[in-house]
């Protein structure tokens, strides 16, 4: 899984953007140009982390493109040869970042420069700045349900109170790779929050407001993800007998 082009590793960056796709050619272009202005009107030094999972598509030649349109914007783009899942390569891209932050930005464009402004610029509050949506979720009825649902079962799992457990948190990135998950599916985030909160760590959630993606289909729906989803609840309610079992 090759980078397109060599980092500085002494040189540490404000934030490392991970940015995944799996057949977005007509998504992921406007979402690293949303990324890049956001990032610049903030006046961060930053990457872009580029995860290809293996798209069938033109995902990759748009990429490349970008990066030949913005030199300057500090794009490396990594292709797996097949794919790898969203858990996966979050956990790999904290390791090859050298931000000292760590930020989600979907490659579906999912994520609104005003939301992403929201979120950057509380950065340094709190270990983790986690996003929810209430009644600015702009998601169809049954996406809203299912998020509903797999929130307040991760709550009652972890025994924790947040609003949210996926999106584009912010992460001190030394916490992710220090901490991370082994799942490779989409319910990484909450595995990672629900283990940092348990030790101690610090929150701050801000609402923001999504948008739908213009075009494809979310990829969330699928066997795989269904199982991993489970694999990760257990996980939550394992951590949290042993911490209780340990206190005792």
């Amino acid at each position: 899984m090759p980078a397109a082009d060599s980092r500085d590793t002494a040189r540490l960056l404000e934030v490392s953007f991970f940015v995944p796709c799996l057949n977005e050619e007509d998504n992921i272009g406007p979402t690293l140009e949303t990324l890049v202005e956001v990032a610049r009107d903030l006046d961060l030094s930053f990457e872009i982390l580029v995860f290809d999972d293996a798209s069938t598509d033109d995902t990759a030649a748009r990429v490349r493109a970008f990066q030949q349109r913005t030199p300057d914007a500090a794009v490396r783009l990594f292709e797996n040869e097949r794919t790898m899942g969203l858990g996966f390569n979050y956990v790999e891209g904290a390791f090859q970042g050298r931000g000292t932050f760590y930020m989600l930005v979907n490659g579906d464009h999912a994520e609104s420069r005003q939301a992403l402004e929201t979120i950057l610029e509380r950065r340094g509050e709190a270990d983790m700045i986690v996003p929810y949506f209430d009644e600015r979720d702009v998601r169809g009825v049954r996406r809203r349900a299912i998020s509903r649902a797999f929130t307040w079962i991760v709550n009652r799992v972890g025994g924790f109170r947040l609003h949210y457990y996926n999106g584009p948190v912010l992460h001190r990135r030394e916490l992710v790779t220090r901490w991370h998950p082994d799942s490779q599916g989409y319910a990484y985030q909450a595995e990672l929050v629900t283990t940092l909160l348990r030790l101690g760590k610090t929150v701050r959630e801000v609402q923001i407001a999504n948008q739908d993606r213009e075009s494809g289909v979310s990829k969330a729906f699928t066997v795989q993800n269904v199982l991993s989803v489970g694999h990760s609840l257990l996980q939550i309610a394992l951590r949290r007998l042993r911490a209780w079992l340990f206190h005792r």
